[in-house]
């Protein structure tokens, strides 16, 4: 009985230590900050400094609070300040 407590315990030890593949999450960041050197020149304008991490970003006529993205020449506009991102098709996206 012993015996089989040992290899029951063993086998479940040995199952907890193999590797398992996680699904790829539905949208990965890609780019969550972009500096104004990253973007195509015909969008480096409104430019500025964040003012708590000191990053540099370009709003581009967004308004305040907001900055310009690029992703492709398909997908670009306004996030808030560090909330836009670019998933793995590409295209634009802004978290709450």
């Amino acid at each position: 009985m012993a015996l089989l407590l040992i290899c029951v315990a063993s086998g479940q030890a040995g199952a907890a230590v193999v590797p398992q593949i996680a699904p790829a999450p539905r949208f990965a960041v890609l780019v969550d900050w972009q500096y104004p050197e990253w973007l195509p020149s015909r969008f480096r304008n409104h430019c500025s400094t964040e003012f708590f991490t000191g990053r540099r970003y370009c709003a581009d006529h967004c308004g305040a609070g907001y900055q310009f993205f690029y992703c492709s020449e398909g997908s670009f506009g306004c996030c808030h300040l560090g909330r836009g991102y670019c998933d793995f098709r590409g295209v634009l996206r802004c978290s709450p």
